[in-house]
């Protein structure tokens, strides 16, 4: 591609003008409009009187479908009351009691109210909202008050406020370069994806998806299993960051999201793409991240203030809702099953050009948290799949979940501690469920007939109380717990190690228990510490629950190894394992190989191209060779192709190719 990034970045012609007469020829005269601005991807349209949309919300929704565009309307600045005022006036209209909370977002005109009494703050009919409308000129949010505190979205909704007039420009600036004119109009149009992390691999998955027009970026991932740098960070040499339109992360797990950051550290000033969830377990992540490997001696590849940089441009996007990210791309999320938020990516490229559906990771089957990963879409021409378990049947949930129980009880029979590593977000949550569930039906209890406690420690606790935040994004037996003010997450058989005069010590010290702790590859985090306390006493057993990658301390410990070194103040120290060691597959979040041959055949429509990513090498060929096996069973094109590139090469699709 030519070096256009001073003509599409800065030389831009302003299309508000025409873009005006559009929005009012669908929107009625009755509320106001003063101006419109590009918002990051949406057009925001400021009006004096935002009443007829709390009267017939469909408004919006012709003038998005008619204009093509994510619109959000405004009330203009002037129209509200300031934040002191209107925060007196709400608690005014709705009382004390009925308050928990009040969030201003200056950025979207929007008052974040959280209640108690969601359905009383609403009122008959949205005539509460109506009036806290009216008469503080903020549009009002209402969120149900969620069971457990997060002390993340907290800090992230307090780096929005105090650089609300920062972030409101930024958006603005995003606006203007996503909604810039098409630079070639040659029919000559081509697609190249190249794959920078995450291929004949598991970790820093990474993928440049290049146009004529834009450059996208899918998810910029860490190796945390080796701190070479060849092989920690994705091989992104020769990319221009100038040059670079979007960043699209799936979802929150490291290998995904952990060097995001790195990326404004070194000049990326465009946006990043997230849902909402994704947005609060990717800071909490990142700010983990960086706080370990201080406390390891090692210095982070970025700071809290590269995180902050990344806050202020991150823009959150709503499953199935469809979203200009450059001149030529739409990206439209949707589930993936694996983890709270995370999302499999579409592309819509240029005008019915090109369709690209990269799945990250998914799990096509129902889990107690989520449902099970999304199938149909309107279009697709390349499909670009994970294949962690690919020539792998994990066993069946339930028998996994008997199995967990029984090696509890024979551990507690042995007076010893069990100790599960998990990967903080999803696999924490889910054992957490199958444990409370067993001790609720008497399943699980202590030798003398009590209830055992169940040890949180690490980010499970900070990170349920996220997932608590956003019941609509679970399963929805999980949600309606939620939505009628249970908690399904905690009883009094948890503890949260930390908190309420719990440590470490006691912990191992005391009666048996199950301790849930991170980082579920052994490779740090409480979860390490607990294991060289535990390793060399034959009571205790330790159970994984995830995947293990290559090279990490709990792939050798799966492997049978029963003596390991650790470092220890630098130097090399050993530990005899005497702990008995499980591994039980069926709690994985991603999908085994029948569920990824059974999504492909369930996929709807059928791509011409399917590209591996996100596997051992063995496992991606196995999986190559199955899927091309069983091609005519799965319903995929006669001319299908599957493709399982190296890191650093590339793709290219061309318009004749279709």
């Amino acid at each position: 591609m030519s070096n256009t990034k001073t003509d599409r970045r800065r030389n831009v012609v302003d299309p508000r003008e025409k873009l005006l007469r559009e929005v009012y020829e669908v929107l009625p005269d009755d509320l106001g409009i003063q101006k419109i601005e590009y918002e990051g991807p949406s057009i925001a349209i400021y009006v004096t009187n935002l009443l007829p949309i709390y009267e017939n919300p469909q408004i919006i929704k012709d003038a998005a479908r008619k204009l093509r565009k994510r619109i959000l309307i405004k009330s203009s600045e002037d129209k509200r009351l300031p934040r002191d005022v209107a925060r007196e006036k709400i608690i005014e209209i709705l009382g004390h009691e009925n308050v928990s909370k009040i969030d201003f977002e200056p950025t979207t005109g929007e008052v974040y109210i959280i209640t108690p009494k969601p359905g009383y703050v609403v009122g008959k009919g949205g005539q509460r909202q109506r009036q806290l409308l009216a008469e503080t000129g903020w549009k009002p949010v209402v969120i149900r008050e969620p069971p457990l505190q997060s002390a993340a979205i907290d800090e992230v909704r307090s780096i929005y406020r105090a650089a609300a007039k920062e972030r409101l420009e930024i958006l603005k600036d995003i606006g203007l370069r996503i909604h810039r004119p098409l630079l070639f109009k040659s029919d000559e149009n081509h697609v190249r994806v190249t794959a920078f992390g995450g291929f004949m691999e598991v970790g820093r998955s990474a993928i440049l998806v290049e146009t004529r027009e834009s450059k996208i970026l899918l998810d910029f991932g860490v190796n945390l299993s080796s701190y070479d740098p060849l092989k920690h960070f994705p091989r992104i040499e020769g990319l221009d960051l100038e040059e670079l339109d979007a960043v699209v992360v799936t979802h929150a797990h490291m290998d995904h999201c952990g060097l995001v950051p790195l990326l404004y550290k070194y000049g990326y000033r465009g946006p990043v793409y997230v849902t909402p969830p994704t947005r609060d377990l990717m800071y909490l992540m990142l700010k983990d991240y960086i706080e370990v490997a201080q406390k390891q001696g090692r210095l982070p590849p970025f700071s809290m203030l590269d995180v902050t940089d990344m806050l202020l441009r991150t823009i959150t996007i709503n499953y199935a809702e469809v979203t200009d990210i450059a001149p030529d791309v739409k990206l439209t999320f949707y589930p993936a099953g694996h983890i709270l938020g995370s999302a499999m990516a579409h592309l819509h490229i240029g005008e019915g050009f090109y369709n690209i559906l990269y799945t990250g990771d998914m799990k096509y089957a129902n889990t107690r948290l989520l449902e099970k990963a999304n199938d149909k879409f309107t279009r697709i021409e390349t499909v670009i799949m994970e294949s962690t378990y690919g020539t792998e049947d994990l066993p069946p949930r339930e028998l996994s979940e008997r199995m967990l129980i029984d090696i509890i009880k024979k551990t507690f029979e042995r007076g010893g501690k069990v100790l599960i590593p998990v990967l903080a977000i999803g696999r924490g949550q889910e054992i957490l469920l199958v444990l409370l569930d067993a001790i609720k039906n008497g399943l699980l209890k202590l030798p003398d007939g009590s209830k055992p406690k169940i040890y949180l420690d690490g980010m499970v606790y900070e990170v349920t109380a996220i997932h608590a935040t956003y019941p609509e994004w679970l399963s929805k037996k999980i949600k309606d717990q939620i939505l009628k003010g249970e908690n399904p997450f905690l009883d009094e058989s948890v503890e949260t190690v930390g908190k309420n005069d719990v440590d470490r010590k006691d912990v191992i010290k005391g009666d048996p228990g199950v301790i849930i702790a991170t980082s579920g590859m052994l490779t740090g985090g409480p979860a390490l510490d607990y294991f060289k306390e535990m390793a060399e006493d034959p009571r205790h057993s330790l159970v994984f629950v995830a995947y293990q990658a290559a090279g990490t301390l709990g792939r050798q410990l799966k492997e049978g190894y029963n003596r390991v070194w650790l470092q220890e103040g630098g130097i090399s120290v050993p530990i005899d394992v005497k702990l008995h060691v499980y591994s039980v597959e069926g709690f994985s979040g991603h999908s085994s190989r029948s569920e990824l041959l059974n999504w492909l055949k369930t996929l709807s429509p059928k791509p011409r191209n399917i590209v591996l990513n996100h596997g051992e090498a063995s496992r991606i060929e196995g999986l190559a060779k199955a899927i091309k096996r069983n091609s005519r069973r799965l319903g995929l094109p006669s001319d299908s192709e599957v493709y399982t590139p190296k890191i650093r090469e590339s793709l290219v699709f061309r318009q004749e190719d279709l």
